[in-house]
């Protein structure tokens, strides 16, 4: 016969004297489950008459199981837990099997062996039972006057009494922690509660260590982020070793699991080490209303995020309507941009293949407006994969959590495949600008947008002029954006540009007609703006160093590896197809400014 089994915490048992919990223990196959301390076996009334002869250190031992051994191969039939009884008689022929007994029922997990002698046996070997004191083996000696249906009955009934109270006052916890939830309560009014029930502290963590909610001193508080950092790697007297949720008589730790997802965890702590076994299927509960607050919390968030996206989104393409309203509208979401401010954009650089490659980030081509249709104010989401759409909410976490340590009332919101913040100024130096505040938020999302990414991803931040009112938002917003386009077309993967340090790349982007740009190109170097012949991109390269140089031959060819005569050669050549820019420096200004623009080509 064999009790039924629970879960409960490692490490924590209960002797004869407290007539508390039950005993807990963590079985073989990493489940917890209750059961009597052989100790508490020990003080049942029909044992009344037993003695142990051995093993008292092992009194703490959990039965969970009861067992009568009829055959001598019983290491075949036995289960980690059990007690099991015998009169000796399927051992009266071998004795000397019995010096070994207690070493195979002990690797086995079993928790005591009570036997009668007199009848079959007349004693016990003096080996065995000194090999159950090293152990920590209970040998028990039953009376003569004792049935075993007897002890079956009393103390399989004992650890069901117990099973069924503890579930019980579980189930009431568990009624009342739902309750709160239904009445509107939060993580806080959870923990309260849990920390009422059980007289310890609590707090939930989420899984990057910050406290959601706590209940107790701080250095408790403090004490349990530690727990958990740690992952219970050593979990006190017994060890861990559990599966879900770990526990000593000191602390336990119950994950905040919903939909697959690791929330984080909920911890308890008592460091007079007063908790008890049957606290954790209390901590198990309130961790289930925990995960359900904080899917309630995610779905509530995502909804207002949208709503908060939507109305900047509107206010950057300057249909939010007057700048009261818009400010007095911002005021209801802790926004303030009724101050000198600027626009930052962040953008992910591209997206990694299987191949190891890079695609442009936009994934479509870009309109005149140098951004795509689904991007900025304008644009919707658009269908991508798992891993982008991962690596995007990744970023906007990251630069929420950045601008919000810096300024408490910037708007911050995530579009189609860029993050934008609208952030306070205090000075009017765009250099200031670019390398205080700004490039400590920068710094400061790289480091969060790093953490925990399987692959590795950059950024590319644009940052616009400053701004003193919200009807100039929009505009602010398209300096930033071409700050991140050029920013990254000119100085690769991570780049932080400021719209004002551009140079004639900001004039140039300020040409709203991109075919206007295209046919001045083609106008300007003719057969040398195409892509198509190695040998006129070859040229294109050769005007280029020179034009960089001031014309200056000797420093050329030794740029380009040339030899002198080849690059006079060169010169002729490119003069013959473009003019003698050599002599024209008005010619020289325009075919600088071809290449800028071929340079900025698909921004």
């Amino acid at each position: 016969m064999y009790a039924p089994k629970g879960e409960v915490t490692p490490g924590m048992s209960y002797t004869s004297a407290d007539p508390g919990p039950p005993a807990l223990r963590l079985a073989s196959t990493g489940t917890l489950t209750y059961g009597l301390s052989v100790g508490e076996v020990l003080g049942v009334s029909t044992l009344n008459g037993a003695r142990l002869i051995a093993g008292r250190s092992g009194l703490e031992r959990v039965v969970q199981r009861l067992n009568v051994m009829e055959v001598p191969d019983i290491l075949s039939w036995v289960k980690p837990n059990e007690l099991l009884l015998t009169t000796g008689y399927p051992l009266r022929n071998t004795p000397q099997s019995l010096d070994n007994l207690v070493a195979d029922l002990d690797e086995r997990g079993l928790a005591a062996l009570a036997i009668k002698l007199g009848r079959y046996l007349d004693s016990l070997p003096a080996e065995m039972i000194a090999q159950a004191d090293r152990r920590g083996f209970p040998l028990i000696l039953l009376p003569n006057d004792v049935g075993f249906d007897d002890i079956l009955n009393q103390v399989l009934t004992d650890i069901l009494n117990r099973q069924a109270a503890v579930l019980a006052r579980t189930e009431e916890v568990h009624r009342a922690l739902v309750q709160i939830v239904l009445c509107g309560g939060g993580l806080q009014e959870v923990v309260d509660e849990v920390a009422t029930l059980l007289d310890v502290a609590v707090v939930v963590l989420d899984g990057e260590q910050r406290v959601l909610a706590g209940a107790g001193p701080d250095e408790h508080v403090q004490a349990m982020r530690a727990f958990d950092a740690g992952r219970h790697a050593a979990c006190g007297r017994g060890g861990c070793g559990i599966i879900g949720a770990h526990g000593t008589g000191d602390h336990l730790a119950v994950p905040v699991m919903a939909g697959g997802f690791d929330h984080g965890r909920i911890v308890a702590f008592s460091p007079g080490g007063t908790l008890r076994g049957t606290d954790l299927g209390i901590l198990e509960r309130a961790a289930t209303v925990a995960a359900l607050v904080v899917t309630k919390q995610q779905a509530v968030a995502a909804v207002e995020s949208k709503y908060r996206a939507d109305f900047l989104r509107d206010i950057l393409a300057g249909r939010a309507g007057d700048d009261d309203r818009v400010v007095a509208h911002c005021d209801g979401f802790g926004w303030d941009l009724d101050r000198p401010v600027m626009v930052l954009v962040a953008e992910l650089d591209g997206r990694p293949r299987g191949n190891g490659g890079p695609v442009p980030a936009t994934g479509h081509e870009p309109d005149g407006k140098g951004r795509g249709k689904g991007d900025g104010p304008e644009g919707g989401t658009r269908g991508r994969g798992a891993e982008e759409r991962s690596a995007q909410e990744r970023l906007a976490a990251a630069w929420t959590s950045a601008v919000r340590r810096h300024d408490r009332g910037a708007a911050v919101a995530s579009f189609a495949h860029e993050v934008v913040a609208v952030v306070g100024v205090d000075g009017a130096d765009p250099a200031e600008l670019t390398a205080g505040p700004a490039q400590a938020m920068v710094k400061e999302a790289s480091s969060i947008f790093a953490e925990h990414l399987p692959v590795r991803r950059t950024f590319s931040t644009g940052i616009s002029r400053t701004v003193t009112s919200p009807a100039a938002l929009p505009e602010a917003y398209e300096q930033a954006v071409k700050a991140v386009r050029v920013g990254r077309q000119l100085n690769g993967a991570g780049a932080r540009a400021h719209f004002d340090q551009l140079g004639v790349y900001r004039l140039l982007s300020l040409v709203s007609d991109p075919g206007e740009l295209h046919a001045f190109v083609r106008e300007t170097l003719g057969d040398l703006a195409a892509d198509d012949e190695p040998e006129l991109v070859d040229l294109r390269r050769t005007l280029q160093v020179l034009l960089e140089t001031n014309l200056n031959v000797a420093e050329t060819a030794r740029r380009l590896h040339f030899h002198y005569n080849t690059l006079r050669y060169r010169i002729g050549k490119l003069e013959r197809m473009l003019g003698a820019f050599t002599e024209d420096a008005h010619l020289r200004l325009n075919l600088t400014l071809a290449l800028h623009v071929l340079r900025m080509r698909g921004i």
